[in-house]
């Protein structure tokens, strides 16, 4: 694996242990991240991965930063336009994350994260019909992602579909990995039986 295999095999980790594991999990991936990078010289990667060290840690403006010189040094890095999206609705920029979401599309439009965040912020202001085609889009690239399914199910909770919500969530615990936070588990199952006392 090349230099820049290597460090997109550690974006990889990071966004899996941002979903699904802990924060000190996280942090040690992105500081590898930036280690890496420095030993590298890649200036843009470290960029990248001190970005997501501040994400990480809350400081979203100073992930922002971070984000947008990543973006300066190669302007196709959709994760940087994707996760400076998510700091800007962090910190309350709503409206003005969505293109920031839509560029990442359009220089890494195979990359499904990007897709299921713009997803997620749709279903959170109320469009749900283009939060599930998001979903979906996620899906057709990484077809056993469980963030997808588990954000389908809440998109269709909102439009009342129980049903289909209690399929996606089913779907969610079978494709779970056995190293996955307990948490997530047990808020998923909480949630497959409030839904079921609805049916």
């Amino acid at each position: 694996m090349g230099t820049h295999g290597i460090l997109l095999q550690l974006r990889l980790l990071l966004d899996e242990a941002i979903t699904y594991k802990t924060k000190k999990e996280s942090l040690r991936i992105a500081r590898e991240g930036v280690r890496s990078s420095r030993e590298k010289k890649l200036a843009g990667e470290l960029e990248y991965f001190k970005g997501q060290i501040d994400l990480i840690n809350g400081k979203f403006v100073s992930a922002i930063e971070h984000f947008d010189a990543a973006i300066r040094f190669n302007p196709l890095d959709g994760a940087a336009y994707n996760d400076r999206a998510l700091c800007m609705v962090e910190i309350g920029i709503i409206d003005e994350a969505l293109p920031y979401f839509d560029k990442g599309i359009e220089v890494e439009p195979d990359y499904a994260t990007i897709y299921h965040n713009k997803g997620w912020l749709l279903n959170n202001i109320g469009r749900y019909t283009e939060a599930l085609r998001c979903f979906k889009k996620a899906l057709e690239l990484e077809p056993d992602r469980a963030v997808s399914y588990e954000s389908i199910a809440a998109a269709l909770v909102n439009m009342r579909d129980w049903k289909g919500a209690l399929e996606a969530y089913n779907r969610v615990l079978e494709l779970l990995k056995p190293g996955y936070s307990r948490t997530i588990k047990l808020q998923i199952k909480q949630r497959i039986k409030e839904i079921e006392k609805r049916l």
